[in-house]
């Protein structure tokens, strides 16, 4: 009898880790396609709804902000309702606001229903870290390069297939629309997975309960230098990359590179982000010590960086695929968040407060950037600048990889 229960107690928790892996990849896959989705259609939308220049550059300036927010939000939701059934509602709440999206006959209605999604989505972010530490304790880094993966996947589809899906059936609202699916779909694990209570690994194998929140554990994260140390890596990264895929294409081509060549170039960085996003986080959770990794991605952005600002069209692609190693500080900084707290109570308190923090850092980036760029007519003061605030983001870096927890 014990043995069949034991045997059954496997089964049970081979299934309940499957569902959960399938949960976060399929959450971590519907975090941004209600950006790219938009930024891809966005002259069809603003011709069919009448939308304002002024409304169009609020809809691009929104995802870092609402990310912000809801991501200092985040553990508290978390704590009130659970990991899963918040992240069940995130992911029902993304796909009606999506939906409700590509019906709107308004630029406002489309605001107003993208902010909505933002948010949902914004939550995911925050508790994303705290299902890898709760369900892969021991696999922290490689659970995060899953998600990392699929959360670079997710972008890439919305931004390459939109427009061709508008154009196979009746226009832009069946392009935006159809984004709704994927993410109710990622609602379903997170219906069953939000029943289970079960006992912390080693007792029965089963998945961890939900434990109730510690508010002194909160606390001591927020009193943490290297806290404080990781929400600023977490800003500087995300603002080079908002700058990146808003203005690389138009640097490229101010060089004298084509239209076409400059848009693959933006493709090349993002592939590259690919197998990056996999390998640095599985590195990184092999490692008690994650400070190598910091600078060697650093100068990897400094040197791309670089390239752009003194010879941008000599090398090009070698620009790119720099670049998008240097973009390996996005995964680098979503393993920290799981590997610098010891708890999941310390792990929702790092997550929103360096994800909080970390984005409405960067949710200036893109327009400062453009505005010096306008200011001086060349693109050599604001990727002077760019370059400068990698050694913020150096310092950042290194104090928050090195070993040790915050809680």
């Amino acid at each position: 009898m014990t043995s069949d229960t034991g045997s059954a107690r496997d089964v049970d928790r081979r299934w309940a880790v499957g569902l959960a892996t399938l949960a976060l990849v399929l959450t971590a896959a519907n975090l941004r396609p209600a950006v790219t989705s938009l930024g891809a259609i966005l002259p069809e939308v603003r011709a069919g709804t009448g939308t304002s220049g002024v409304v169009a550059g609020i809809l691009t300036s929104l995802p870092p902000v609402c990310f912000g927010v809801a991501a200092l939000l985040g553990a508290r939701v978390g704590r009130r309702f659970g990991t899963a059934q918040t992240l069940l509602g995130a992911m029902l709440v993304t796909g009606a606001m999506l939906a409700l999206r590509a019906t709107s006959g308004s630029g406002a209605a489309i605001v107003g229903w993208s902010i909505g999604a933002l948010v949902a989505m914004g939550i995911g972010n925050a508790l994303l870290p705290v299902v890898v530490k709760r369900w892969f304790p021991g696999r922290v880094g490689d659970a995060t390069g899953w998600y990392a993966v699929a959360l670079a996947a997710g972008t890439a589809a919305a931004a390459g297939l939109t427009v061709p899906i508008a154009d196979a059936t009746t226009g832009w609202r069946i392009g935006l629309g159809v984004w709704a699916v994927p993410a109710l779909l990622a609602a379903v694990p997170w219906w069953w997975l939000r029943e289970r209570r079960h006992r912390p690994p080693g007792a029965d194998g089963g998945l961890p309960e939900v434990p109730r929140y510690d508010h002194a554990i909160g606390q001591r994260v927020r009193r943490q230098r290297r806290s404080w140390a990781l929400a600023g890596y977490f800003g500087s990264q995300s603002l080079a990359a908002y700058v990146v895929m808003g203005w690389l294409p138009s640097i490229y081509r101010d060089a004298g590179v084509t239209p076409a060549t400059a848009g693959s170039l933006l493709a090349v960085l993002m592939l590259v982000g690919g197998p990056v996003s996999l390998l640095v986080p599985a590195f990184a959770g092999r490692r008690a010590d994650q400070r190598p990794l910091v600078a060697v991605l650093a100068g990897a952005a400094a040197t791309g960086f670089s390239g752009l600002l003194l010879a941008p069209a000599a090398a090009p692609w070698v620009w790119a695929v720099l670049i998008g190693i240097g973009m390996g500080a996005f995964p680098l900084a979503l393993t920290l968040i799981g590997l610098r707290a010891r708890t999941t109570d310390g792990t929702a308190a790092l997550s929103s407060l360096g994800q909080g923090v970390g984005y409405l850092l960067a949710a200036g980036g893109p327009v400062l950037f453009g505005l010096l760029h306008d200011v001086t007519d060349s693109w050599d003061l604001p990727l002077t600048v760019l370059i400068a605030l990698l050694g913020p983001q150096l310092v950042c870096g290194l104090i928050a990889a090195r070993p040790g927890t915050v809680d």
